[in-house]
């Protein structure tokens, strides 16, 4: 079944609305590009994020598979080392660990174990991040142990302009990309998207607000409090800049330092543990290279070194607003 041909409209879609447009926008414009996961067709998915492909483009390209990510990971996998451009869906990341197996020793060392004869272009979709009162496997960041693998591209969008840009680069790209969607804000703001078909860059930070007395760095759902807090900060005569990540691997480093060494101050912010986040590699990198810059230490704002609680108590592990004003407040006073 063919899909009919999409007109480049613009309406006001939520995060995860976002995310379909732009499986539908790479589904029409490359025939190679094939959707499996757990629920993805019939159903749409587990956030309706996938609704509307199957009717769009058929079940042979748009595939229902068992409830095993081992097979997942493998399935996608042979098929974008045959030419196809897979995007696998994993309902929630804390389930992709058992395809972990494919997706270290083999998606990440294809292009390398082949010396470039076989890529492996594919993109794993998983929702993750808390705030949304559901159990522990369902409400993970473990993000940190992807950006240690050679050869895999972790992305986060954290708005619906950025997902479906940076989503349809990762589709385009020619390696495997990790794409993790922070499902707490999937449906927290509208923003206005054109259906264009323009990518976004990857390997690139995005600076959403300029600054001249600390540099604000942070990525996926924790922009949203990032941003309200520097709003705070302003009524205080607080200048803030405020740094999206986005590719948390590889990263951006030149946007990073360069806001340093503007401002003199970094707080990073993560919903992720504490121990060996990505925060510590940004922290490592400004230490490294923007010491003489600073004019006080890096101070992080992240969850705690535990595994997410239960509901009732998830709002104490996210990094709320007030933190992070208090952690500005100290780097401010130094």
């Amino acid at each position: 079944m063919n899909a009919a041909k999409r007109s480049n409209e613009t309406r006001d879609v939520t995060l995860v609305e976002a995310v379909n447009m732009a499986l539908h926008r790479a589904m029409e414009d490359d025939e190679n590009v094939v959707v499996l996961g757990e629920d993805i067709a019939t159903n749409g998915g587990v956030f309706r994020a996938t609704v509307g492909l199957k009717e769009a483009f058929g079940f042979k390209r748009v595939m229902d598979t068992p409830l095993a990510e081992n097979l997942i990971a493998g399935t996608a996998i042979g098929m974008a080392t045959q030419g196809l451009r897979p995007v696998a869906e994993f309902q929630f990341m804390g389930f992709i660990y058992a395809g972990m197996e494919q997706i270290v020793s083999h998606a990440a060392r294809m292009r390398n174990r082949t010396r470039g004869r076989l890529h492996c272009p594919l993109v794993f979709r998983a929702p993750f991040g808390g705030g949304i009162h559901a159990p522990e496997h369902h409400s993970e960041s473990t993000e940190a142990l992807f950006a240690h693998i050679p050869g895999l591209r972790v992305v986060i969008p954290s708005s619906p302009q950025r997902a479906y840009g940076l989503l349809l680069a990762a589709i385009r790209n020619p390696d495997p990309v990790i794409f993790l969607e922070p499902k707490r804000i999937y449906r927290a703001v509208t923003q206005s998207v054109e259906d264009n078909g323009e990518a976004l860059p990857l390997d690139t930070c995005f600076t959403l607000r300029e600054g001249d007395d600390v540099t604000l760095i942070t990525w996926g759902a924790c922009v949203m409090e990032t941003l309200q807090a520097a709003d705070k900060l302003a009524e205080q005569g607080v200048s803030c800049e405020v740094i999206d990540v986005a590719t948390v691997s590889p990263l951006d480093r030149e946007t990073l330092l360069c806001s340093v060494a503007k401002t003199g101050r970094a707080v990073i912010i993560h919903e992720a543990c504490r121990n060996g986040g990505v925060g510590a590699e940004v922290a490592a990198s400004i230490a490294e290279a923007a010491f003489l810059d600073l004019q006080a230490p890096v101070v992080r704002v992240t969850g705690y070194d535990t595994v997410m609680p239960y509901y009732r108590n998830e709002q104490y592990y996210l990094p709320q607003v007030e933190d992070i004003v208090t952690a500005v407040e100290q780097v401010i006073a130094l």
